[in-house]
């Protein structure tokens, strides 16, 4: 007797008769079913399969598309390279840049009463107070689900105000920077007024001759308030790094931006696949 064929939900023997004829099984028993009906059943159960398959990885493609967006927070003294990796990090990942320091000279542009009174503290080297930077932080943030934050908290107060307000960020990098380096970077540094991009006297000279006859240099921008604001910094950056200590990432600043941005994003990309897995298996984020 021919030996039996075997499908994963039915064992039949070929058939060795019409179609219209009974079909017999190798097992010693008869099973009166037609060609057209075992092969409906097969057809079903394979068609089952690949639809359960499918929605399985259709729920696990959904969950790391719903991954929680990053919330990043980046610090460094002035000239650390902030702004240059901020640049960086939003062209590949996507995240609203909100700057501190560009609330501030906005408000400042403005001539509102606020922007006066952060003036004055900025060109003494103080932190500006967080009555009035804090406001204008949250009102900022609340706009964004994800988000990447520069130059803020730059004391203790200023991170129990985000995390009072509920603004808990998943990574907080830290550049570092020799001061004998951010003293020279701080001095060179022009602002273009018309695009805002910031150009180096040494290390990033404009384009054209049109930007470099409009560049001009931040009012605090010199080498003795930027002494002050180290100093500041300085002091208050272990009060923060303490806030933040089991999501910290040190980078080491003084190499080239794109060995900066190498470190950073090793860091990010190991993030976003935590909260994708994270995501497609919720037992885990606990």
């Amino acid at each position: 007797m021919a030996s039996c064929v075997n499908s994963p939900a039915i064992t039949l023997c070929p058939p060795r008769v019409s179609p219209s004829k009974s079909l017999r099984c190798s097992t010693g028993f008869n099973k009166s079913v037609s060609r057209s009906s075992f092969s409906s059943t097969r057809n079903a159960v394979l068609s089952l399969r690949r639809k359960q398959t499918a929605a399985t990885f259709q729920v696990m493609a959904v969950a790391a598309e719903e991954a929680e967006p990053l919330r990043i927070i980046i610090s460094g003294a002035p000239a650390s390279g902030k702004g240059t990796q901020c640049e960086l990090i939003t062209q590949k990942y996507g995240l609203v840049h909100i700057s501190a320091g560009d609330l501030l000279r906005a408000e400042i542009d403005l001539g509102s009463e606020n922007g006066r009174l952060a003036k004055e503290y900025m060109e003494r080297g103080e932190l500006v107070p967080d009555e009035i930077l804090v406001k204008m932080v949250k009102e900022a943030l609340s706009k964004q689900n994800g988000w990447l934050l520069d130059g803020y908290p730059r004391s203790s107060s200023q991170a129990k105000s985000l995390e009072r307000f509920g603004f808990k960020p998943d990574l907080f990098i830290l550049l570092e920077v020799p001061e004998e380096i951010l003293v020279e970077r701080v001095i060179g540094r022009r602002l273009d007024p018309v695009t805002g991009k910031i150009y180096h006297l040494k290390y990033s000279l404009p384009e054209t001759q049109e930007i470099a006859a409009r560049l001009t240099q931040r009012f605090d921008d010199t080498e003795e308030k930027v002494k002050l604001r180290l100093k500041t910094h300085n002091r208050n950056v272990r009060d923060v790094l303490s806030m933040y200590r089991d999501i910290t990432v040190k980078i080491k600043g003084d190499c080239s931006k794109e060995e900066v941005f190498g470190q950073i994003d090793k860091a990010l990309t190991k993030l976003v696949q935590q909260k994708k897995i994270s995501s497609s298996n919720p037992s885990l984020a606990s």
